[in-house]
C-alpha cells in the first residue's frame, strides 16, 4: 500500500503541470487584459504597468517565470488589488471557505448516509418512498433558492440565526450557509448509499454470512457496509474540494468573505495571477483528495489492497 501511495503521489505533479499549462494558455488567449477597464490610463502608463508586471514578455517566458516563482511558493501580486499579493488574498478567504466546506460535508455525511441506509433496509416502504420524494425535491432546488428560504425561515421569521455577514463568533454565521450547501449533497449521498447497499445486500458473500447465522447488525456493519461505501467515498473526494473552493453562490447569498468570489472577480478583471492561484488551489485539493479516496478504497475493499 505504501509503494502504491508513493507512485500515486509522484503522478500528481505531472497532472498538476498539465492543468497549469492549459489554464495559463487559456487565460492568455482570452480577449482583453487586466488594465482594459481603466479608461483613464494613457498608452504610456499601460506600457509601464505591463513592463512592471512582466506582461510585455513573450508567453513562454512569462510561463517559465511563473513556474519558477510558484516553486518557491510565490503566487505573485494581484493585478487589480494592488496592495495585496495573491497569497494574502487567499489567506484571507480560505479559512472561511474551508470552515464552510468542512461543516457542509459533515452535515451532508451525517444526514445522507444514515438516510440511505434506512431507505435500503426498508426498501419499498413508506419511509423509502418519503425519502425518495424528499431527495428529489432537494436535488431539484438550486442553492440560490434553498439559501434564501432558510434565511427567511430561521433568520427573519424565527430570528434564530444571522442571515448574512461575518463577525465575532463566526460559527453562528456558518450554520445556514453550511446547511444550504449540505442538503443537496446529502440527498445525492442518500440515493447513492441506498442503491449501493441494496446491491451489496444481494451479493453472494452477504447471503453466505446470513446463512451462517450471523446477526443482522454484524452482517450489515462488517460485511455489507464497507463495500457499499466505495461509491460514496469516491464521490466525497472531489465534493470536498468543490465545497471548499466552489461555494461562490452560497458565499454571495450569505455575504461570506470566502475565496469563491476571487475566482469569478479575477476572471472578470483578467487578474491573471489571482485566477491562476485559485486554479492551483482547486487543482491541488482535488488531486490530493482523490489520492486519499484511492487509499480509502484499499482500506475498505481487500480486493483493491491485494491488487
Amino acid at each position: 500500500m505504501l509503494s502504491y501511495a508513493l507512485r500515486r503521489l509522484a503522478g500528481l505533479l505531472p497532472t498538476l503541470l498539465v492543468i497549469l499549462t492549459l489554464s495559463f494558455a487559456i487565460l492568455r488567449l482570452a480577449p482583453g487584459g487586466p488594465f482594459d477597464q481603466e479608461q483613464t490610463l494613457t498608452p504610456q502608463v499601460r506600457a509601464n504597468l505591463a513592463r512592471a508586471y512582466g506582461l510585455d514578455q513573450p508567453w513562454p517566458q512569462q510561463y517559465l517565470h511563473y513556474l519558477g516563482a510558484l516553486a518557491h511558493g510565490d503566487f505573485g501580486p494581484s493585478l487589480r488589488a494592488r496592495d495585496f499579493t495573491v497569497r494574502e488574498l487567499m489567506a484571507q478567504g480560505l479559512p472561511v471557505s474551508a470552515a464552510l466546506g468542512v461543516c457542509a460535508l459533515i452535515l451532508a455525511v451525517g444526514l445522507g448516509i444514515p438516510a440511505g441506509i434506512a431507505a435500503a433496509l426498508r426498501a419499498r416502504s413508506k419511509t423509502d418512498r418519503a425519502l425518495a420524494v424528499l431527495t428529489a425535491l432537494l436535488l431539484a432546488l438550486p442553492s440560490f433558492v434553498i439559501g434564501p428560504l432558510l434565511a427567511l425561515t430561521f433568520g427573519i421569521g424565527l430570528n434564530w440565526l444571522p442571515v448574512a455577514g461575518w463577525g465575532p463568533g463566526g460559527g453562528r454565521y456558518l450554520i445556514l450557509p453550511a446547511l444550504t450547501l449540505a442538503l443537496p449533497i446529502a440527498a445525492y449521498l442518500a440515493r447513492l448509499m441506498r442503491a449501493s447497499l441494496l446491491e451489496t445486500l444481494r451479493a453472494p458473500f452477504v447471503r453466505s454470512a446470513q446463512a451462517r447465522g450471523l446477526g443482522a447488525v454484524r452482517v450489515l456493519c462488517r460485511h455489507a457496509l464497507p463495500p457499499a461505501l466505495l461509491p460514496v467515498v469516491s464521490y466525497l473526494g472531489p465534493t470536498l474540494a468543490f465545497l471548499i473552493t466552489g461555494s461562490l453562490v452560497v458565499e454571495s447569498v450569505f455575504g461570506l468573505p470566502g475565496t469563491g468570489r476571487y475566482l469569478v472577480q479575477g476572471a472578470i478583471d483578467r487578474d491573471y495571477p489571482l485566477v491562476m492561484g485559485m486554479i492551483v488551489l482547486y487543482a491541488s485539493l482535488t488531486l490530493l483528495l482523490n489520492l486519499l479516496v484511492d487509499l480509502a478504497y484499499g482500506w475498505l475493499d481487500p480486493r483493491v489492497r491485494h491488487a
